[in-house]
């Protein structure tokens, strides 16, 4: 079955609704390609590696989290970004990409998504003032160690975090927020939590975990934000007939 470029747009806008969001590039169609859309692939990052391997499909459209034109990026299309843009616009393949919106979306999220694939129960979101609550809050399922949290982490990503915090120390509450979401960890602080996970860990980030008695799980950020993007493309297939395949492209990030 085929599904219009417009009425796809229109859906993931409608599912995701961008507008609700002050983000760091532009959310929903990036590049334009077929009318008629059969074949998604979704992934994280609209990389060439995942655009080769969409061209491999036989893809009418990619839809991914972390695709182009950041705030702040060199806006000449030379070099990298040339070689990505020329292949998606000679194969005629749309490129969706959704950042915020995919992050914090209360089923598809990539929040939401970790949660239950940790078996972490969500009670509330917080954020800053004035922008859209991002932080997960809730509680595993049954109290554990940090250490048991460690491999709880490494089994269900298959991957080693990296812990700071006492092995021994009991998690009965915890915050979470997938990606490069360091900067928030004084949020997850303030909610008296016991351990905070997130894709990434900056220098700051050890020191506050050991003077706050918080303790800060880095799980990856490629590793955390997997997730949302797949809920979603599996959700399109199902609601519209379309064939999807997930592409995970190997990032060790």
């Amino acid at each position: 079955m085929t599904m219009q470029r417009e009425r796809l747009d229109a859906e993931l806008n409608k599912l995701l609704q961008p507008q609700r969001f002050r983000d760091y590039c532009p959310n929903g169609l990036q590049v334009e390609g077929s009318t008629e859309i059969s074949r998604l692939v979704t992934g994280v990052t609209a990389s060439e590696a995942l655009i080769d391997r969409a061209i491999e499909l036989n893809a009418d459209c990619l839809l991914v989290h972390h695709g182009y034109f950041w705030r702040g990026e060199n806006q000449r299309i030379t070099g990298i970004k040339r070689n990505r843009l020329r292949k998606l616009l000679l194969n005629h393949i749309n490129l969706f990409a959704y950042h915020l919106p995919l992050d914090v979306h209360e089923e598809f999220g990539n929040n939401a998504q970790l949660g239950n694939l940790l078996g972490l129960v969500t009670e509330e979101v917080k954020g800053r003032p004035g922008d859209v609550a991002i932080v997960a809050i809730g509680r595993p399922e049954q109290p554990m160690t940090l250490r048991e949290l460690q491999t709880r982490v490494e089994g269900a990503l298959n991957r080693e975090p990296i812990v700071v915090g006492d092995p021994l120390a009991q998690i009965r509450r915890l915050a979470w927020c997938t990606g490069a979401a360091q900067s928030f960890f004084d949020l997850a602080v303030e909610a008296e939590v016991d351990a905070f996970i997130t894709g990434e860990i900056s220098e700051p980030s050890a020191h506050l975990a050991k003077e706050s008695g918080v303790a800060f799980v880095s799980a990856g950020h490629h590793a955390t934000e997997r997730y949302g993007v797949q809920a979603v493309g599996e959700f399109l297939a199902r609601e519209f007939d379309l064939q999807h395949q997930f592409v995970d492209i190997e990032n060790p990030a």
